[in-house]
């Protein structure tokens, strides 16, 4: 697995709003998009192209555009959704998937409770979004659904990420073209399993606390 942090003085300035528990969930909202757009950019460095002939006002050259098959990109529900549209600002041609994921509060565990994916994504560039890597089991079954459907190189794009989460990828990952980028990788979790200094409940402070 590789991980990129990317270190960009933007990238430190929103994530510190972010951070602030003054920031009402527009605000909030708002700048995930920003960010992720950010983070987006790092994270297709290596989207797969093809060379295609144009003809510009001037003469005939040669460019790229993205390979088919087209890239996916998987939020996992709720809380990714808050990061969809900030990705696909970068890649509009991109198709996008949905993996619906719950965390059992008391075990920490993820298990799958929808998914809207094509069954076969072999040759596929896929990008998971879920804004906190914390004890890392949900992206770790999200990645392994998405290799089980024949997904070669998976990029997890995530505003913080937890050592603990990152280790466990890292090991039940081990060999699987994985990356992960994130604006940050901070301190330790706490007994509750938030990342510590954080940002909170990454899904309340998009959209409210939705008893």
């Amino acid at each position: 697995m590789r991980l990129h942090v990317v270190d960009h003085p933007l990238v430190a300035h929103k994530l510190t709003t972010l951070r602030d528990q003054r920031t009402d969930s527009p605000t909030f909202r708002r700048l995930a998009d920003e960010l992720v757009t950010l983070l987006a950019y790092e994270a297709t460095r290596d989207v797969r192209t093809e060379a295609v002939d144009i003809t510009t006002p001037v003469t005939d050259t040669t460019g790229v555009r993205l390979s088919h098959p087209r890239p996916l990109v998987v939020p996992i529900l709720r809380a990714g959704l808050g990061m969809l549209d900030g990705m696909v600002r970068l890649l509009p041609t991109a198709e996008v998937g949905f993996l619906g994921m719950i965390r059992n509060e008391e075990t920490l565990e993820a298990s799958t409770y929808a998914t809207r994916m094509p069954e076969d994504l072999s040759g596929r560039q896929v990008y998971v979004l879920d804004p906190m890597l914390a004890t890392g089991g949900t992206l770790v079954a999200a990645i392994r659904e998405l290799i089980k459907r024949g997904a070669d190189d998976v990029t997890a794009v995530v505003l913080l990420a937890a050592p603990e989460g990152v280790e466990l990828m890292e090991r039940e990952l081990a060999g699987t073209p994985v990356t992960v980028v994130t604006a940050a990788v901070d301190d330790h979790l706490n007994e509750h399993g938030y990342i510590v200094p954080g940002l909170g409940d990454a899904g309340d402070r998009l959209y409210g606390a939705a008893e």
